[in-house]
């Protein structure tokens, strides 16, 4: 096991594109402006539905409703998100990111397409966020529990925490967060290989 960690280039990106995203938003109008967001490509699901705007799926995943929104999911990412990219490798990793964010946008449309109701405009990148406590979740499980700094109950509480103050919170996409942690967890099983006596490192990197 080696001591040093790796640089987690591709999630410092993602973090970056998410950070000057946001500030394009600011300087060309208002992230807090709804009809402004959809023009930019917030997620609404009669566009994609109707329209055949399938992009906004994934240009949402970048988008956030106003400074508080972005901070909140760029702290968890800061946090976990390193810790799955050592874990999974740099290309796995962005693809996994990719995959949690839209598959938790399509399972979240789903939803509200079942659901009787006004349609909502909705942006960020949480449900991809829940992907990779998701994944993590079932990264540490088969490590005994542990992976660098981390553990499952760090992991589980993070999630029961965050999934209680969505359902208890009013404009908050549940349905993209539990998609996500669900997608998270599955994806975890299909890229993850605990490395075995002849890797170089626990780190998922050859």
């Amino acid at each position: 096991m080696r001591e040093h960690k790796r640089t987690a280039y591709v999630n410092g990106a993602i973090i970056i594109i998410n950070i000057v995203y946001f500030l394009y938003l600011e300087l060309a109008g208002s992230s807090t402006d709804t009809l402004f967001m959809l023009k930019k490509g917030a997620m609404y699901v009669p566009l994609i539905v109707d329209g055949g705007q399938y992009y906004r799926l994934l240009t949402c995943i970048f988008m956030h409703f106003g400074i508080q929104h972005l901070i909140n999911n760029i702290l968890v990412l800061f946090i976990l998100g390193d810790n799955l990219e050592r874990a999974l490798g740099r290309v796995k990793y962005l693809v996994f990111y990719l995959l949690c964010g839209v598959g938790a946008n399509v399972f979240s449309m789903i939803v509200e397409m079942a659901t009787p109701g006004r349609w909502a405009v909705s942006a960020g990148a949480s449900g991809a966020i829940f992907g990779v406590v998701g994944g993590l979740i079932y990264i540490v499980g088969v490590n005994r529990g542990r992976l660098e700094d981390l553990t499952s109950r760090q992991l589980i509480l993070l999630a029961v925490v965050t999934l209680y103050h969505g359902f208890t919170s009013t404009g908050v996409g549940n349905a993209a967060h539990v998609g996500g942690l669900v997608i998270g967890i599955f994806l975890g099983m299909v890229f993850y290989r605990k490395p075995g006596k002849n890797k170089k490192d626990i780190y998922g990197y050859e």
